[in-house]
């Protein structure tokens, strides 16, 4: 479930600059007071304004329109903001299978009337300085947004979306690239044997190998059995091969239509521009039907249902013998009703979110399962919106006592409500998250209000939040019990319940292959020989359309020389605190909230508790500290904080390859009325043992293992979907120092490990070594801090956390690096960086057999650091590289749903897949890439091409919040980005074939490999590779 703060952890980016370029840009007024002047009534390039709604909690003007000709809707958000934001959505509501909206959202981007180029998506990654561009295939509506920070971007990328929206060219042949076709398995041989072969085929095998991702389809599609949620809209795989062209045709033209459009544009832009460019290039050449797309009302159940369903074990499960799912799901209202929505969104996290919660201490904390089950909590994502409740990793023999522990807790939640301090948390939480400053918000808005509006709901009414908070309060003080009747309601008296199980199955993955199996038999035995030959013809018809040199010049690309040849300096002051801390001071508009960070460094760790490290980061805030209970603590940081966090930092040196920082960040947030609280909470976890106390309460092993149990399963959970990342980390080990402790806290390592800490039956071991972590760590010798705020606040912030440090130096004991080697470097920040001069790197071939009908692979070579001179024309050889090589072979002929090259900040040059059917081809394409850039058959255009996209990530936007914390980590000074721009601007062909022939090319620098996917005997029967 998307909420409108979903992305509010990345932080609004700084307020539009003023041009001589962008002339309508005025001075004097900002983009919300102009738009304050349109008025109802109001026809602006065949739009009629409706409604003009000033928005001060989100800093926004709302205007909404409809269009005169179709009845399409728009809804202007008009913000200060110079990120804007375009998006287009359609209810699109299938009845099969098929995944039709799926393979269509990903057809309709391979060409259109006026852009007939073969994939113009993809091309325009690298025409463009977007900060975002994708499409999205939800269970009722397609979406395609983009969003920039240039003028002439924003035009190019419109012209081309509304292109391929409402007249792309839909050929047949990239219906069989992205969809589905029959083909020989070697297209250039015909006596191979006939595979099936797509993007979006391969995508969802991948997608459903993901037992959370399969649990929440059949979710799903089980409570709403009657209209459209009854079927996957992404795609079974083993319907998708029952979706003809002229299927993929027939839903274009009845649901891509203006009359089932909702545009939605965001930021500083002049919504006319806007209107016209839209009215122009795609509306006036429509009139308006009737879509009907509309989603009936699911027919509400007499009786409660029951139902199970299976999936594939997993091998990296906390528990093996438990990997059981149950969940309850009710169905509630309809999403349109924005204060109900509201309500129950809320009531869903008092009931669950965090250790207050009373279905958490119900069902997590007598440890029957690993975590809450995949789906938990409110969706609002369907026309009528669902609340689930249940459990994953228990045993079988657990699941009726799950059932009764629900039933009473619904029970006890009614008789007892909730605490007002806990509701007061919950809209605290909600006054942060509308003060915090994302540099997506454009994004976070359109996906905020995507679901509601798609079914008729008012777009305006879900932004005026603050309105919603009013009408809960008030409604709480005229009925005490407001929200249990709610409770008693929607879940005691609710006869539309579905109890879902799930459990492995050891023949599941068998069943699966099986069933594709007869199904590609079923289409072969109806094959005469001409089909079969026509089949072949037309194979080789499609690899030669992917091989052929594409010409994209009918494409709109801005120049090199669009980009901002300098970057903006970021003021930074610096001082030393108390007991000789360095601090960073960056004054930034952050709406009254401080951000606060410190670096606290590994280097007087042993190396044996180094494993130990992300375990200790995921628990120290949250067992409870100095008179806080575990309980205590969670509300209080709910109350008086926007989060408080600690993460593991790996950052490796700009200079050198075999040096790096080792460290913990620590990471909070608060409103400035609550700065002394926030410390206070950071000084009882810093603090030292005090009477029989332990600071933090590291002795509670009931809490200790309920948390260990979450992370183990959090970890297990993620592969199928971060399996790319993991092969990437995995291939740094062997490759630089800093690599391979991120593989010991990030990689595959990690997830073993932490496997291996669930399974044990006592963790008095574990106990005993997170306070000697702590001692090391928590230490104010080794480390620096950050403060992010306004300047009226920068004061009271600086007096806050100088006692804080006073505070925590008061007990501190001096302790010597472990190891000799340690640097300090300064750039106004210390850095402690740590030299290991006997790391050896060494080639290593790693596969992990995993339980995916896809692969994951990835391979790194060892090139040079970030101020190298290389590093620059590497960077851009990536994604040339990307762009116009393995694009092509990895995902078009390969079919796998992503590949490419990418240049990490560590100096390795990392190739990767995702979602890949193949493995053999695809390191053959890795080669291929290289041997391709050695020849140097590529033109200046498409270099051009390569510095606009690496640009465009380069400079992505970046939070108030966020800002200097770049130099704060890694020392890398906004000179010496200007410095690697400047390289980035003067790379040139002859750097580019250079790099590869002296990087690059095999036996030239030391590499590695790791796959994570199905065994296969090309591994088995090769004593290179190592199996885990």
């Amino acid at each position: 479930r998307q909420t409108l703060f979903d992305n509010a952890s990345a932080g609004l980016k700084p307020l539009g600059k003023t041009t001589d370029t962008y002339t309508w840009r005025l001075k004097s007024t900002s983009a919300t007071e102009r738009a304050l002047h349109y008025q109802p009534g109001q026809k602006i390039h065949g739009f009629t304004v409706q409604e003009v709604v000033a928005v001060p909690d989100l800093f926004l003007t709302a205007v909404k329109l409809s269009h005169d000709k179709t009845g399409a809707q728009y809804l202007h958000a008009a913000r200060e903001d110079s990120n804007n934001l375009f998006s287009v959505q359609f209810r699109t509501t299938p009845m099969d299978s098929t995944g039709v909206p799926h393979i269509l959202e990903h057809t309709v981007l391979c060409g259109s009337e006026k852009y007939p180029c073969r994939d113009p998506f993809f091309k325009m990654l690298n025409r463009s300085l977007s900060t975002f561009m994708n499409a999205f295939t939800a269970s009722d509506y397609t979406m395609y947004p983009f969003s920039t920070q240039n003028t002439k971007d924003f035009q190019n990328l419109l012209s081309v979306y509304l292109d391929a929206v409402f007249f792309p060219c839909l050929r047949e042949q990239d219906f069989w690239q992205e969809g589905w076709r029959l083909e020989n398995e070697n297209p250039t041989d015909p006596s191979s044997r006939l595979v099936f072969k797509g993007v979006v085929f391969n995508e969802m095998k991948g997608a459903f190998s993901d037992n959370e991702r399969l649990y929440a389809q059949h979710l799903q599609n089980k409570l709403y059995p009657d209209h459209t949620y009854s079927v996957v809209s992404g795609g079974e795989p083993l319907d998708i091969p029952d979706l003809t062209w002229d299927q993929l045709k027939n839903f274009h033209a009845t649901h891509y239509h203006p009359s089932n459009a909702r545009f939605f544009t965001y930021g500083d832009l002049p919504l006319e521009e806007h209107l016209r460019q839209i009215e122009e290039e795609a509306l006036s050449r429509f009139d308006r039907i009737n879509p009907n797309t509309e989603v009936p009302p699911q027919p509400q159940w007499s009786s409660p249902r029951e139902d199970h369903v299976t999936c594939s074990p997993d091998a990296l499960a906390p528990d093996q013998s438990k990997q059981n799912t149950l969940c309850m799901s009710y169905l509630l209202g309809d999403i349109t009703d924005t204060f109900e929505g509201f309500t129950l969104s809320l009531l869903s996290s008092l009931m669950i979110s965090g250790p207050n919660a009373p279905f958490y201490k119900a069902l997590i904390e007598p440890k029957i399962g690993s975590d809450f089950s995949s789906v938990v909590g409110y969706d609002g994502s369907t026309k009528e919106a669902s609340f689930s409740i249940g459990l994953q990793g228990m045993a079988e023999e657990d699941m009726e006592r799950v059932k009764k522990i629900i039933n009473q807790t619904i029970n006890d939640i009614i008789q007892n409500g909730f605490e007002e301090e806990r509701i007061e948390a919950i809209l605290h939480k909600i006054e942060i998250q509308m003060k915090h400053q994302s540099t997506n918000f454009g994004l976070s808005l359109a996906s905020y209000i995507a679901s509601p509006w798609n079914h008729d709901g008012d777009p305006v009414e879900l932004l005026q939040i603050s309105d919603c908070v009013s009408k809960f309060r008030k409604a709480l003080r005229e009925n005490p019990h407001f929200l249990q009747d709610k409770v008693q309601n929607y879940f005691k008296e609710n006869t539309h319940r579905l109890t879902l199980s799930m459990s492995p199955d050891e023949t599941y993955l068998d069943k699966q292959a099986k069933a594709e199996e007869e199904k590609l038999q079923k289409k072969i035995q109806a094959l005469t020989d001409s089909d079969r030959k026509d089949i072949y013809e037309k194979g080789l018809e499609l690899l030669s359309a992917q091989s052929k040199p594409q010409d994209a010049s009918c494409l709109p690309a801005l120049k090199v020389s669009d980009i901002e040849p300098t970057i903006a300096i970021t003021p930074l002051l610096f001082s030393w605190c108390a007991g000789g801390v360095p601090v960073q001071y960056c004054e930034q508009p952050t709406n009254g909230l401080v951000y606060f960070r410190a670096m606290c460094s590994l280097n007087t760790l042993p190396e044996e508790l180094k494993p130990y490290v992300p375990l200790f980061c995921s628990v120290i805030t949250k067992m409870g500290a100095g008179s806080l209970d575990y309980r205590q603590q969670a509300q209080q940081m709910e109350l008086r904080t926007g989060g408080v966090s600690v993460s593991t930092q790996v950052i490796p040196d700009s200079t050198h390859m075999d040096m790096y920082e080792q460290g913990i960040l620590l990471s909070s947030s608060c409103l400035d009325r609550n700065l002394p609280h926030m410390f206070e909470l950071w000084t009882d976890i810093f603090s030292r043992c005090c009477s029989h106390l332990m600071f933090p309460h590291f002795d509670d092993e009931e809490r200790l293992r309920v948390l260990v149990m979450m992370s183990a399963q959090e970890l297990a959970n993620g592969i199928s979907y971060s399996g790319h990342m993991y092969a990437m980390t995995r291939t740094g080990r062997h490759l630089t120092p800093a690599g391979d402790l991120q593989e010991t806290f990030t990689g595959m390592d990690q997830v073993k490990f932490m496997k291996r800490i669930a399974e044990m039956t006592d963790l008095i071991h574990v106990i005993r070594i997170l306070p000697r972590i702590k001692k090391h760590l928590l230490n104010p010798d080794n480390m620096r801090c950050a403060i992010n705020t306004t300047p009226q606040k920068m004061c009271d912030a600086e007096g806050q956390l100088e006692s804080f440090i006073k505070d925590v130096c008061g007990n501190r004991k001096e302790r010597k690096p472990v190891r000799p080697n340690i640097i300090k470097v300064s750039f106004n920040v210390q850095l402690w960086l740590y030299s290991n001069s006997n790391f050896l790197p060494c080639q290593m071939k790693t596969f992990f057999p995993m339980p995916f009908p896809v692969n994951f692979i990835s391979e790194s070579i060892r090139t040079v650091p970030f101020s190298h001179e290389d590093f620059a024309s590497l960077s851009i050889l990536a994604r040339m590289m990307t762009a116009k090589f393995l694009h092509g072979e990895i995902r078009e002929k390969g079919g796998a749903y992503g590949g490419g090259a990418r240049m990490g900040g560590g100096g390795l040059f990392s190739f990767y897949s995702y979602r890949d059917p193949n493995l053999v081809q695809t390191l053959s394409a890795f080669r291929g890439g290289v041997d391709w850039a050695k020849l140097g058959q590529f033109t200046q255009q498409d270099i051009d091409e390569a510095k606009l996209s690496v640009f465009s990530a380069v400079d992505s936007p970046i939070a108030p919040s966020d800002k200097g914390l770049g130099q704060f980590l890694s020392g890398i000074t906004d000179e010496m980005k200007q410095g690697h721009r400047q390289r980035l601007f003067s790379v040139t062909h002859r750097n580019l074939v250079d790099v590869a022939e002296r990087y690059l090319s095999v036996g030239q620098s030391t590499r590695g490999v790791a796959v994570l996917g199905p065994e296969t005997d090309t591994i088995k029967k090769d004593p290179s590779w190592i199996v885990k």
